[in-house]
């Protein structure tokens, strides 16, 4: 390590020692600041003092969603290969290889886009670089679909960052989740490419021709090639759409659909609860797993960097809701078990790594119950009676983000009037 602190102390010699390089120091202090503790440091005043810095901080961030990352990556490579020749009896690592070459070209795409972005304004307006995005370029590819083209990756990354972000001053200064504001610029700007209703196929040409032997088969009975006759659930195989695409298919759907989607979240079904809570259905990357996200909330309560507040009334606002809709009924959507529900979609991930964000959430205690419960609330409510729209999570805590200056603003006078009320009893 001295070795390495000797090389940042030399190369941060010359660059400051030469006015035409001295412009190019947030470079390596960057890197230099991301190895090794920044040598600036509070020696008086009113500051709080701490052992942990922004970085470290962000890093903890990205090291909770490590658990999403490595189930994403299986899961991509799953979802494809059991939809392939043979793919019922791939094994872990299997289906990790086949998905991780995917998977990894979306993270370096988004960190490489964004990170240009930081750094051409950190050179041109002469400050350090700002650590926020180290979380939100690992965020983003996360909730991506895993089929999503790497432009639009790219242009999505790029939006986030100028407009979500730099427009407000940098980090911490946002009104939005940047990671949101990637998704919601693909949806709304291309809606078919986000809707993520079918897996990524990774090898195409094998399915193709697993679908076509299926087709002949139900047509007139012509017998599958014993070499793609792997499954007894063969045909229930060849769906790719995701739970929330099944759910909202069945909005003025005949009784016999409704009653099919129904029996795929039945106990058995490819989206029952154990399912649903493992993530072993098809999804955005990193959201499918219930499981891997509470992995990530454990580290992000135990160590203090996402408040507990938030976490609890987002699920219980989701929970409510889902109760109050199960308790009206209708069809398969109304009748899922709430808990069922909340295993769904991103919910479990929004709610721990996107609703918690400390930047764009509500800072008064009382606010964060507020907060929470709305975009828990929200997340449900759109999800459930918006057949255009199966998943509302993004847009719940979207709308949560605009509001939580209000709603601090709103328990502040409130606390304001009452000591009032009690200087004027006193």
């Amino acid at each position: 390590m001295k070795l390495l602190r000797n090389i940042f102390d030399n190369v941060h010699h010359k660059l400051e020692s030469n006015e035409k390089t001295k412009k190019f120091w947030p470079l390596i202090d960057a890197f230099d600041t991301l190895m090794f503790t920044p040598k600036d440091v509070t020696e008086k005043g009113s500051h709080i003092r701490d052992a942990i810095d922004l970085k470290r901080t962000m890093m903890l961030v990205i090291t909770a969603m490590i658990p999403c990352l490595l189930f994403g990556i299986y899961n991509a490579g799953y979802q494809s290969l059991r939809l392939t020749e043979g793919g019922w009896d791939a094994s872990v690592l299997d289906c990790f290889l086949a998905g991780l070459p995917k998977v990894l070209l979306l993270v370096i795409v988004s960190y490489v886009t964004g990170l240009t972005i930081e750094f051409i304004f950190c050179i041109r307006n002469g400050h350090a670089i700002q650590e926020g995005f180290l979380v939100s370029g690992m965020l983003i590819p996360l909730i991506m679909p895993i089929d999503v083209p790497l432009w639009m990756v790219a242009a999505a990354t790029a939006f986030a960052v100028l407009i979500g972000k730099e427009v407000f001053g940098g980090t911490g200064m946002n009104i939005l989740n940047v990671a949101l504001t990637a998704r919601a610029f693909l949806f709304f700007a291309y809606p078919t490419k986000m809707s993520g209703d079918k897996v990524w196929i990774s090898d195409f040409e094998a399915m193709k021709e697993k679908s076509n032997a299926v087709k002949a088969q139900l047509a007139d009975g012509t017998p599958i090639p014993e070499h793609l006759a792997n499954t007894p659930e063969l045909v229930d195989g060849m769906s790719g759409a995701t739970a929330m695409g099944e759910l909202a298919s069945t909005f003025d759907a005949s009784a016999a659909k409704a009653e099919s989607v129904a029996s795929m979240f039945a106990t058995g079904g490819q989206f029952d609860m154990a399912n649903s809570f493992f993530g072993l259905i098809p999804g955005s990357v990193g959201e499918t797993s219930a499981l891997a996200c509470l992995l990530g909330a454990g580290l992000l309560l135990g160590t203090g960097i996402a408040s507990w507040k938030v976490v609890v009334s987002f699920f219980l606002g989701g929970l409510g809701m889902a109760g109050i809709l199960f308790a009206v009924g209708g069809n398969p959507y109304f009748d899922l078990n709430p808990i069922h529900q909340l295993m769904l979609g991103g919910f479990m991930f929004g709610m721990v790594f996107m609703a918690t964000d400390p930047v764009t959430a509500c800072q008064t205690g009382t606010g964060k119950f507020i907060y929470g419960f709305l975009g828990g609330a929200l997340g449900i409510l759109i999800r459930i009676l918006n057949p255009a729209y199966p998943e509302g999570v993004m847009l719940a805590i979207l709308i949560a983000n605009v509001c939580a200056p209000m709603i601090d603003h709103m328990v502040v006078q409130s606390n304001i009037k009452r000591r009032l009320s009690r200087l004027k009893t006193a």
